[in-house]
């Protein structure tokens, strides 16, 4: 019989199916990492919005009702009508998540599901219960009274932050896991209330829900910060930068003392971690903190030293013993430059946003001893809205730092000290075409979320709904 002729595609399927039937490789646990981190650090992002969004729409609601001011009610309402929007978007980017964790990391979900299912199981029901309340706040601004509106608003707040709380919740355990026990290489005895709140939640969840709330205000405060720049100085726009900006010069130096906390708890709990992130590779007493440098063979290069200073905050001496990344082999070690990097990024920008504030209240504090009314007429205003304009910028790369030391600083574990990375990934090859998948994905949510978003902030003056005709003849330039 003749040959059959081979079509042009049919050897390059043959090479896809062999590839896919080969094992996996280390560059599919980097693909599975990769996809995991990039998913986070997108969602983060508007999870702290779904945290802090709502508290500031109420915020400048209750104020409107109160003076009777329309420039408040239009910002509640324009910041309303993103919040829906943002949500909807951080709905979709969760739900990727949730299937990322048992496809990507069968190894943690397979073995360890039935000891920290509890938080996520908790986390959906709180999804649901602000879903439905979101709904019931966009949909009846007046068909409810004022005050019966503003309390729907409460339980979208709590549910955010009970999200929040219950998630953070699940990565703590893996900070610090309890609630079972390993028998015969099995899980057995699990108490999902003793792994949800394990040592490490109160110091993560607090320092994530304040962190949420800086994002949020900052973020939104940034945006109004460059409107005053080119001159949209109205009362809306002046509004829409005190309300957030405020409310993120007010948590600032609390945060400053739950990252203190939770510092402290590393060096008590994670002391490798620790030393990653100061970069201390040898056990010892008077140890300086570096600032910047990168990691060379015995330690930090390049950076510049407070002598004692690690020993001084850990112990308040200068004779408390640091434990060195020497206290473990090398195959334990946490990668040290990223971790020490990111965490001295997370600090500088965190003291800029407290710095930021300060200012605005030493501002405020000199205009009332003279008698004015406006804090941004003084001599710096526009210096002050800069630097307030990069704010934004500044709380999510602080976010996103803040996260990497706390997933680098656990390398490699991802159940510290019980389960590894290598060991918890998908053995099935291919990952990488996940990857890239995941990346055009995003970057299509991103374009989309931004388009929607400007066209929401470009509209004027905003609503069409019938109900909201009191506020379509405010006149916003």
């Amino acid at each position: 019989m003749p040959a059959v002729d081979q079509h042009p595609w049919q050897p390059a399927a043959a090479v896809v199916r062999d590839w896919l039937a080969g094992p996996a490789t280390s560059g599919d646990l980097s693909a599975a990492r990769a996809q995991m981190g990039f998913s986070l650090a997108w969602h983060i992002i508007l999870a702290c919005l779904g945290v802090g969004l709502p508290l500031l729409t109420l915020i400048a609601e209750w104020w409107g009702v109160r003076t009777g001011d329309p420039s408040y009610r239009l910002l509640a309402r324009r910041w309303a009508r993103a919040m829906g929007v943002l949500f909807a978007v951080g709905a979709v980017s969760g739900t990727i998540l949730s299937f990322e964790m048992g496809l990507l990391w069968p190894g943690l979900m397979g073995r360890y599901g039935q000891v920290i299912g509890l938080p996520f199981a908790i986390e959906g029901i709180a999804f649901f219960i602000e879903a439905i309340f979101l709904g019931i706040y966009l949909y009846a601004w007046d068909r409810l009274p004022p005050r019966i509106h503003m309390l729907t608003a409460v339980p979208i707040i709590v549910a955010g932050i009970a999200s929040a709380f219950f998630v953070v919740c699940a990565n703590a355990w893996m900070n610090e896991p309890h609630g079972f026990t390993v028998r015969d290489g099995r899980v057995v005895d699990v108490d999902p209330l003793a792994a949800m709140f394990n040592p490490a939640s109160p110091p993560q969840t607090v320092h994530m829900i304040l962190a949420a709330l800086m994002v949020a205000a900052f973020l939104t405060a940034s945006v109004y910060a460059v409107a005053l720049l080119r001159g949209r100085t109205d009362r809306y726009h002046r509004a829409g930068f005190f309300i957030p900006f405020i409310l993120g010069a007010v948590v600032s130096p609390v945060q400053l003392v739950v990252g203190d906390w939770i510092a402290r708890f590393v060096a008590d709990h994670q002391p490798i971690k620790l030393a990653a992130m100061e970069g201390v590779f040898t056990t010892s007493s008077h140890v300086p903190i570096t600032l910047g440098g990168i990691a060379g063979d015995h330690g930090i290069k390049y950076g510049l030293e407070i002598p004692n200073g690690l020993s001084l905050l850990v112990g308040f001496s200068p004779n408390t013993v640091i434990e060195g990344l020497n206290q473990v082999p090398p195959a334990l070690r946490p990668p040290v430059t990223g971790t020490h990097l990111s965490f001295d990024l997370m600090v500088l920008g965190g003291l800029f946003l407290l710095g930021l504030g300060v200012w605005l209240l030493l501002a405020w504090w000199r205009t009332r001893r003279r008698g004015e009314t406006d804090p941004l007429a003084r001599r710096g205003t526009r210096l002050f809205l800069w630097l307030a304009s990069l704010s934004g910028l500044a709380s999510v790369v602080s976010l996103e730092c803040g996260w990497v030391v706390t997933e680098e600083g656990r390398q490699p574990w991802v159940v510290q000290g019980i389960l590894s990375v290598r060991d918890a990934v998908n053995p099935a090859p291919g990952l990488m075409i996940g990857l890239w998948l995941l990346l055009a994905v995003y970057a299509a949510m991103t374009v989309a979320t931004v388009y929607v978003l400007r066209r929401l902030a470009g509209e004027r003056p905003v609503p069409v709904a019938p109900q909201e005709a009191d506020v379509t003849g405010y006149p916003v330039t």
